[in-house]
Formats: C-alpha cells, structure tokens, sequence
C-alpha cells in the first residue's frame, strides 16, 4: 500500500487513495491533523502529536516542534539528555503516522509518496528521504507540496489548457508555483519561495510585540526567555493570531511570578507590525511570474494553500497582488496530504485516476566556481557560473565550456554549488571534482563541464576534456549536512531501541498532557480544581478499568473544553 503523507512544520497529515478517492487518515484521537511535535516521558517512551505539542509547556526540554525548519542542517536538538537530529524526529512523526495508516487500513504500510516545499534545496530533500527510510518507509517520490494542492484541487481535470498560481503558506516555510495544464501535462512553469518563512514567524511577531508594550514591565525580555516561558507565551500568540482571524482585537495576557501583563492588539496594529513579512511574501510571487514570462492576468485561479493562509492579512495581500479573491474550495490545512494521496494512487495506477504526466523544475540554479580576468590584469575567484538555471523542466542536461586560468596546469577543481548569488560564498556548496589535464597552453585545455539533474534530485556532474577526450563524472548524492549511510544506520539501531507509547494508550496521555499544560496555565482556585482532576483522573487509570477510564476521560474532556472555550483541536 502506498499512501500520501504531508509532513508539515506544525502539523502533519497521512491519506489513501482508497475507493476511488483520497481518504484522510485519522489518528488515535480521531483527528486528520497531528501536530508535528515529540516528546520523551519520564519513562523513556516517546509521544507524538497532541500529547506532545502540550507538553511543550510542561515539559520544554523534553519536547520538541518546528524541527522541520532544520532540515538538512547540522542543527542538533537536545532532549531528555540526548541530542537528536531534525530527521529523527520527523521520523518519529512519519512513524506515528505510519502506524494510524496501518490502523485504519488493517494492512502494512510500506511505500510513500512525502510531500516537501517547491524551494526545498537539495540537502533538504535527501534529508526528508533520509527521514521516511529512518521510519521504515520507501519513499516512492517526494512531491512538491503546490503540485500536491494542484492534484487535491482537480486541476488536472479542470480546464484542457490553462495556468494557475499555488501561494502556499505553512508553519514555517512559504511557497509559490505557476503550474500550466495541456495535453494531460501538468507542468510546473516557475517556482520560487522562502524556506524561512510562515505562520511560526506571524506567532514570533505577537510574541516580540507583547515584550515591548507590555512584557517589560513584568521583567520579560525577548533575548532572555526560558524554554518554559518561550513555550507559554508562544502559546497565547498562538491562540491571539486565531482570534484576529475573526476578531478586530484580541487580549494578550500572561503570568510571570504572580504578576500578570496584558496587551490589547488589533488586527489593524497585527497588520501593521507585520508589514515586513507581508513584503516577503510578495517577492516570491513577484519572482516566479517574471521566471514564468506571465501576468497576474494571464492566470486562471489563484490557489491559497496552508493553514497561515487563514489569516486575513495573508488574503487580503493576496486579493491585492493578483485584483481578485483567491481559490479557498478545500481546507488549506488538508489539501497537500490529499494530492499526495492522488499521487499515490497515481503511483499504484488505480483505474479511477485518469493518468496523468507531471513535470517538475529545478528550484535553485546549478553552477560551478570560476574566475574572471578584469582589464587591467587582476584576477577575481569565487564567481558563480550557472550551468542549470532554476526553473529549467526537469530532467535536464546542460554544458558549458570552461578552461583553466594558467597554461600547462596538471589539473583543474570544478566546486559545484546550488544558489543565486554571483559569490559562490553565498550559495550551498554541493562537491568537488578533480579533473586531471594533459599539460598544454590553456587555450588548448578546455573543459566541456555537463550537468545532468534527474527526477528524483540526484545531479551528475561530467567533464569532458576535449584535447584528449578523458572525462571524469560525479554523482551528487551525498551534500554537506546529510547524513552518511553509516550515520543512518547507527540512528536505526537507536530509534529502534526507543519506546513507543502503545497507539491503543493515545487519548489517555493526551488527557494527561492536557491537564498538566492548564495547571502550569492557571493561578488560584482553577489550578487547585486542575490539579485536583489531575489526581482523580491517575487514581482512575491506576484501577485499569476500561469502561471506568472511558468513561471518566469523555467527562473531563468536556469539563477542560468549557474550561478553555472550545475543544482543543
């Protein structure tokens, strides 16, 4: 079985194609959406999900989210006295997920189809592969997350020729994709994006904002949080962003040694002081229709992807950029794992789906390091020289002809890097290739350098010497901050041995977790009627009694969801 998985920043999603259509799979809990977050018990066991995301109050240094903005980085985090990368986490996240699948499916789970973001660069895509096999998957393909809103909105049956916009916003990285259908091809035009940027900076904001109008004065001061504080006053950002979803004005109000500071924002101040991410937001868009050659005009819908999309400035920037409302039919927050799951069936060739071709482009320009001889004799290293520019349809092959700086050189280093910039320095080096030269004047020791860049993210470099026709090839499958086979496999060997909490155990360790963030919450009688259901609900679980568990979780969930205005979701 081959099933869909949209490994989000803030939330993760897993769905079939099953009977014809996709099928969003629930968890444990009963919800589609599991938040992207870990934690490690007292015990040693490992939570994931809801469980986790609460203890991310209570317990900090226990428990992790947001780990998928460090992917392909070195970046290590230190939990429970162990570091761990941001792969292994994600892969305790897709084996959560995995096992829901297998839950509602009554069979093994062991093909996937993961969705990234279009501007994910190469080391961050061997990263999240590195990720599915850690959870004991084989990553049929990894999709991009705007082609996976594409597929879930049935673009590919819409009109037989026309092109369209995918603006995708999630918890931490953003995306734009113009996609043109002819021909049963679907194909990706442009792409451009900021794997730095989402609704987690939009939470940041609120936070930075409360310190400076009100925060100060009860001695907080942004450089200088704890983990616990950060966790709490993330949390009331969090919770203040949805109410500007649907209110003028919302109250930021926290708690730090028995004082309390409160911080009335409007959605007209939030708008305001988001002004500068508002901005990042536009240069992409702007970016990928001159690479496209296409006016707002020229597109037939404009498609709003991610859950960050929700926020009324987001639309508003939008309708604006492009003179009309974008295209909100599905819930932002399921459409990529959808068409992930229309790629899996796509993939399994299920008589349902009509076939389909999709192309895709290479997000970043390929290129090796050169030198350049100025007129008057100096010379300057460290110059980019594009081979593969980005948004070239993929696979691709391309060349160019280099020679080296002085005569009768034994040999030459071809440095290969992926990026924009014209210094090589601010661009992500990917190898190195030695290719050895027959000693001879300079003019006779040219180099034919191909770049071949396939499907699935592997680039072969080639370089052909033409003065005795020897070449020399490389294959970029291993980049900087990936991890090696033998760093893979020593991680199997350690998450094997970790301990997962029983899935059949979920919604009580979510109750429990639950409770423990509201009493580190609240003050005064509520933390005494909190903690008082704290040790009725252990005594409780400790007599092991189903029925009595059952029925003693469906009434405190309600009691704890008036307690916070609405269900916790």
């Amino acid at each position: 079985m081959i099933v869909g998985i949209d490994l989000g920043t803030t939330n993760s999603l897993i769905a079939v194609w099953k009977d014809g259509r996709a099928q969003l799979v629930p968890n444990a809990l009963g919800q589609v959406l599991t938040p992207s977050c870990v934690s490690f018990d007292d015990d040693g066991s490992v939570l994931v999900g809801v469980a986790a995301r609460d203890r991310l109050l209570s317990q900090p240094t226990r428990s992790a989210a947001a780990f998928k903005r460090y992917m392909g980085t070195d970046k290590r985090l230190r939990l429970a006295g162990r570091e761990y990368r941001p792969e292994e986490l994600s892969a305790l996240v897709l084996k959560a997920l995995k096992a829901d699948a297998e839950a509602f499916l009554g069979e093994a789970v062991s093909e996937a189809v993961i969705t990234v973001p279009a501007y994910f660069n190469d080391t961050q895509r061997k990263a999240t592969r590195v990720a599915g096999e850690l959870a004991g998957l084989k990553v049929e393909r990894l999709l991009n997350e705007p082609t996976a809103a594409a597929l879930a909105y049935g673009l590919h049956q819409a009109d037989p020729e026309s092109q369209f916009l995918v603006f995708d916003l999630g918890g931490g990285t953003f995306d734009v994709s113009i996609l043109e259908l002819f021909s049963g091809v679907m194909e990706v035009r442009a792409t451009a994006g900021d794997n730095y940027l989402g609704g987690e900076d939009f939470v940041s904001l609120l936070v930075d904002g409360f310190i400076a109008e009100a925060g100060a004065a009860i001695g907080l001061q942004a450089r200088k949080l704890g983990e616990a504080q950060a966790a709490r006053l993330r949390a009331e950002a969090e919770r203040v962003k949805r109410v500007l979803s649907t209110a003028d004005s919302a109250e930021f109000s926290h708690t730090e040694d028995g004082q309390t500071a409160r911080w009335t924002v409007t959605a007209a101040e939030f708008e305001r002081r988001a002004a500068p991410l508002l901005e990042r937001l536009r240069t992409p868009v702007e970016r990928a229709l001159r690479d496209a050659r296409l006016r707002p005009a020229d597109l037939a819908r404009i498609v709003l992807v991610g859950g960050a999309t929700r926020m009324p400035i987001v639309h508003r920037l939008v309708s604006r950029l492009f003179g009309r409302f974008p295209n909100r039919d599905i819930n932002p927050d399921e459409a990529i794992a959808v068409g992930a799951a229309v790629q899996a069936g796509l993939k399994a060739r299920d008589a349902a789906l009509d076939d389909v071709v999709m192309t895709d482009v290479c997000p970043y320009t390929l290129g090796i390091e050169t030198s350049e001889t100025s007129a008057g004799g100096a010379v300057r290293s460290g110059i980019y020289l594009p081979i593969i520019e980005r948004n070239t349809v993929i696979p691709a092959s391309r060349s160019k002809e280099v020679s080296p700086l002085t005569d009768h050189q034994s040999e030459v280093e071809l440095r290969i890097f992926q990026g924009e910039s014209r210094d090589v320095k601010d661009n992500v080096p990917l190898g190195t290739l030695t290719v050895p030269l027959p000693r001879r004047p300079k003019a006779e020791q040219t180099i034919d350098v191909r770049f071949t860049y396939d499907v699935n993210g592997l680039l072969e470099v080639e370089a052909l010497v033409l003065a005795d026709q020897s070449r020399q090839r490389l294959l970029i499958e291993q980049t900087p901050g990936a991890m090696s086979a033998d760093a893979i496999r020593a991680s199997l060997d350690a998450l094997a041995r970790l301990k997962i909490h029983p899935r059949d155990q979920a919604e009580n360790r979510a109750l429990s977790a639950r409770l423990a963030r509201l009493y580190e919450q609240q003050l005064g009688d509520v933390r005494d009627w909190v903690g008082r259901q704290i040790g009725a609900f252990d005594d409780v679980l400790a007599r092991q009694d189903p029925r009595e568990i059952a029925h003693a979780r469906e009434q405190l969930s309600r009691q704890l969801d008036d307690l916070e205005g609405a269900p916790l979701t």
